[in-house]
């Protein structure tokens, strides 16, 4: 019989983590669903468990909070019976980068970015200790595009993507599969939380279709998986651009054109 490792998934009273609830479940994982929703949470689990005769258990947290932060941290690392982590929870700010005030980006890096971080480099040792496991980071297309605009919300998920991507290098040849999934606008509590109708917004993707186009890419270990993309090969075409340029950044000596009076 085949012995499915436990899933931790944060940000998992609703939305895109509640989906990923779901999907686990229905393939054997137990799980483990971090979010501040208690309500929410515990109306999950009980169908869950219902449906699918999983064991879920339930951690209210504000990952925003260091002590909350910290006892999601000693459970990945103490937990042996967790083998994925889905860094899902995430937030988006309200207005420009003029509206914003300090208080309003602090928030946003510490969830988007500290608390993703530090759960990952949770258990990423034990992972590779035990030579397998997989993290899954739940990053946005909007840190590829500034143009789409949401200046450091797309600066977070741009972090995200880095950090998989040099955590795939890292951790990959230790057995470590690491996933980065980048979603385009998807119909979640996100727009209403930051202030956006969803509904204003062209292209927006349904959750269920979003989950399991990036479970997909899980069961093929992508590096990166990005559903709304209908061309695989433009980003095949710039990931190969940008690992070309790897070489040239090497260099003792500016280069010419700098070299010269404008």
């Amino acid at each position: 019989m085949t012995v499915h490792p436990a899933v931790l998934i944060t940000g998992a009273s609703t939305g895109i983590g509640a989906v990923y609830a779901d999907r686990f479940a229905g393939r054997g994982h137990d799980l483990v669903l971090v979010a501040r929703d208690l309500a929410r949470m515990e109306a999950l689990a009980e169908r869950l468990r219902r449906e699918t005769g999983v064991a879920v258990d339930i951690i209210k947290a504000d990952l925003t909070d260091a002590a909350d932060l910290a006892t999601i941290e000693t459970r990945l690392r103490e937990d042996a019976r967790i083998g994925v982590l889905v860094n899902n929870a995430g937030a988006g700010a309200a207005g420009g980068f003029l509206e914003q005030t300090p208080d309003d980006l602090t928030k946003l890096i510490n969830l988007n970015v500290v608390a993703l971080t530090r759960l990952a480099n949770a258990v990423a040792p034990r992972f590779a200790r035990e030579g397998q496991g997989a993290i899954v980071n739940l990053a946005s297309v909007v840190g590829l595009a500034p143009e789409i605009g949401m200046s450091v919300y797309g600066a977070t998920k741009a972090f995200v993507l880095f950090l998989t991507q040099g955590l795939n290098l890292e951790l990959g040849p230790k057995g470590v599969y690491v996933q980065a999934v980048l979603p385009a606008a998807t119909r979640t509590e996100i727009w209403e939380r930051s202030g956006r109708d969803v509904n204003t917004i062209q292209g927006v993707m349904e959750v269920d279709a979003l989950v399991d186009a990036a479970l997909v890419g899980f069961d093929r270990r992508e590096t990166v998986t990005i559903p709304p993309l209908q061309d695989l090969g433009q980003w095949i075409a710039f990931d190969q651009a940008r690992q070309a340029m790897v070489p040239n950044f090497l260099q003792s000596e500016p280069a010419e054109r700098y070299r010269k009076a404008a």
